[in-house]
């Protein structure tokens, strides 16, 4: 009681665009005000009606979020076995008592009776909650699987779901820096081991089917990805297909990867006519993320992630550049997260994730993926995105810094007709326009090319 959950479940409902249930509403409606059931039937029949209400609740086909009457718990077994993500809202007996002493809420007309209740219920809520949550955006990365904290790196073992056996995969350098605390973490789930080229050589199909090759899982294993957004597209495009699927769970390592490519389930590799041609939606059991392990990062690596950062708060309309770190991810992320529970195949929404990508995967084409990095490439793509919105550039150029790149004009311009957004010989472009975010909007050839030319030196 007085955790706020239905005030935060109603906003979780209209982040995710999802039916809202709040049981204790629905249980009214059906059987009149909740203090009139417990003085005329009791605790005992409410519980029932509470579980009832849950079942139906948990069992509708469309994804929903439910607000849950925090004595709950006592009734046994009511969340095993249930298709539900569990979210417990902390909340200090203090401030607990606060917001309820004076309603008419049946168990919070004593304070010592509401202490004990307080008490009972703490450890029952510890152990059926499947994620804590402080406020939306812990909701809502609970509801991707999302599990983003410090020190999560030394729990991954705990954070795996499943109990099958695990492959590690990760690439050289992230594995002699983060690799045997990773393995440790593990311990005797840990299985295999293997390693993926650094950067975009990991998403080469010569890559993929040498770790197709070396595999060893069955359908219960699960892959671990450590490492960067390469290592994570590619092991995740390798867990897409293997054995027609099997689970796997990424822990990004650099912030490119914390705040984007990791977050979603996309996967993919690359041809040499353009990025992530080849790939599948095949979303993580969990993403594990440690924002600790940015300590770890060069600046200019730290810089490649900046630049989805940037482009997540202009989409959101929110300076998360500005943030520290733990915030910048978790709200970089959980941003991410919500457009992708919205759009988990990307038939519409999730396209504006890409703004500023048309151009940057152009670019990165024409450079044959060699020179140019993802982020510098995104910089000069939100350049681009921004000035065809007729929006003031000078976040960009402040926080990134990017500079013209020399690549064939012509090799980019016929790279960016071969994007996937592309429909009908048209390139659809994401742009922002003046109620926020808009996807396939279709611009004059010139126009485009001509911004294009602009990024290119």
């Amino acid at each position: 009681m007085g955790a706020r959950k239905t005030t935060l479940g109603r906003d979780v409902a209209r982040a995710l665009r999802r039916p809202f249930v709040d049981v204790d509403d629905v249980i009214a409606a059906k059987h009149g005000p909740i203090p009139e059931l417990f003085a005329t039937r009791g605790e005992a029949a409410f519980r029932e009606l509470e579980a009832l209400v849950i079942r139906e609740a948990i069992a509708r086909p469309e994804p929903t979020v439910i607000a849950v009457g925090g004595g709950a718990v006592e009734t046994p077994g009511l969340f095993e076995g249930e298709r539900a993500t569990v979210v417990h809202l902390p909340v200090d007996v203090e401030t607990a008592w606060e917001r309820v002493r004076r309603s008419k809420r049946p168990l919070a007309q004593d304070e010592t009776e509401f202490r004990r209740r307080f008490e009972l219920r703490a450890p029952l809520y510890a152990e059926v909650a499947d994620a804590t949550g402080r406020d939306i955006h812990d909701v809502v990365l609970a509801a991707a699987g999302a599990h983003v904290a410090r020190g999560a790196l030394q729990r991954l073992g705990a954070l795996v779901p499943g109990e099958g056996a695990v492959a590690l995969v990760s690439d050289p350098q992230v594995a002699g820096i983060h690799g045997m605390d990773a393995q440790l973490a593990l311990g005797t789930r840990l299985a295999e081991t293997h390693e993926l080229p650094p950067g975009e050589e990991a998403k080469t199909l010569a890559a993929a089917d040498r770790l197709w090759q070396e595999l060893r899982l069955d359908r219960a294993g699960t892959i671990v990805a450590l490492g960067g957004g390469c290592t994570t597209d590619a092991a995740g495009f390798a867990a897409a297909t293997y054995l027609r699927g099997v689970a796997w769970t990424p822990v990004p390592t650099s912030l490119v990867a914390q705040v984007d490519a990791a977050i979603g389930g996309k996967t993919a590799i690359d041809l040499p006519q353009g990025k992530n041609l080849v790939g599948a939606f095949h979303w993580p059991a969990r993403t594990v993320v440690d924002p600790a392990l940015l300590e770890t990062l060069p600046e200019p690596q730290r810089l490649e992630g900046m630049a989805e950062v940037v482009k997540t708060g202009l989409l959101a309309g929110e300076p998360f550049w500005e943030l520290p770190d733990d915030d910048l991810v978790r709200r970089s992320a959980a941003y991410k997260a919500a457009v992708c529970l919205r759009d988990p195949h990307e038939r519409g929404e999730r396209a504006v994730l890409n703004l500023g990508h048309t151009f940057a995967h152009a670019l990165e084409a024409a450079a044959g993926y060699e020179g140019l990095t993802h982020g510098r490439a995104v910089a000069l793509g939100l350049l681009a995105a921004l000035r065809l919105s007729d929006r003031d550039t000078s976040v960009v150029e402040e926080v990134l810094r990017p500079k013209p790149v020399r690549v064939d004009r012509e090799r980019a311009w016929h790279a960016m007709q071969r994007d996937k957004k592309a429909r009908d010989g048209e390139l659809r472009l994401v742009l922002l326009g003046e109620r926020g975010p808009e996807y396939g909007v279709v611009l004059p050839e010139a126009d485009v090319r001509r911004e294009l030319d602009r990024l290119i030196a």
